[in-house]
C-alpha cells in the first residue's frame, strides 16, 4: 500500500497536479527567444529583437561579481573585434538595483549595448541563470544557438563563435 502511495505522489507533478505551474518555460537550444523588454543605458525600453540578422552574445552579469567583472576586459575586446564580423554584444546586468549597474558601468569603463534587466525576472527563470558570469549566442533568426558560452577568456568562446559564423553566409567570417 505504501509503494502505490509513493507511486501516486511521485505521479502528481506529472499529472499536472502537484504544485504550481511555472509561468515561464524553459528555453532550449534552437528555441526561439522571447521578447523580453530591458533598460538602456539612456533608460529607453530595449529588446533583443533589434538585432535580428545578426549574432548576439549576451552577457548576463552584476555589478558584485567578480568573475564578471575578471572577464569584462577581454569581452570588450571581443566585441570591438566580432562588430566588424556581424556579431552584437549586449551585457545584460541583473542587479537587484539600477543604481548599482549604473555606477559600475562606470567604474568598468562600459562600451556598447549596457542594458539593465530592469527586474525581468522571467529571463532568469527561461534562461536558468542561477550563476554568473553567463554568456548566451543568439543567432541571426532569434534563435538559441548556445545556452552556455565559455567565459571570454577561454579559446573555445571564439572557436565557437567562429564556427556559428561560418554557418551564416550572410556573415563575414
Amino acid at each position: 500500500m505504501r509503494q502505490l502511495l509513493l507511486a501516486l505522489v511521485l505521479s502528481l507533478p506529472l499529472l499536472g497536479m502537484g504544485g504550481e505551474k511555472a509561468d515561464t518555460v524553459k528555453l532550449r537550444k534552437g528555441d526561439k527567444c522571447p521578447d523580453y523588454v530591458f533598460q538602456s543605458r539612456d533608460s529607453s525600453e530595449v529588446t533583443l529583437r533589434q538585432f535580428r540578422g545578426r549574432y548576439v552574445v549576451v552577457d548576463v552579469w552584476a555589478s558584485w561579481c567578480y568573475p564578471c567583472k575578471k572577464e569584462y576586459p577581454m569581452l570588450k575586446a571581443l566585441a570591438r573585434e566580432y562588430k566588424e564580423r556581424g556579431v552584437e554584444f549586449v551585457s545584460l546586468s541583473c542587479d537587484s538595483q539600477e543604481i548599482r549597474w549604473r555606477n559600475e558601468m562606470g567604474f568598468m569603463g562600459a562600451e556598447g549595448h549596457q542594458w539593465w534587466i530592469a527586474g525581468n525576472n522571467a529571463f532568469m527563470t527561461a534562461f536558468e541563470i542561477y550563476t554568473i558570469p553567463r554568456l548566451i549566442l543568439i543567432d541571426p533568426k532569434g534563435r538559441i544557438a548556445d545556452l552556455r558560452l565559455p567565459l571570454p577568456s577561454d579559446p573555445k568562446f571564439r572557436k565557437i563563435l567562429d564556427k556559428s559564423l561560418r554557418k551564416h553566409k550572410n556573415v563575414r567570417v
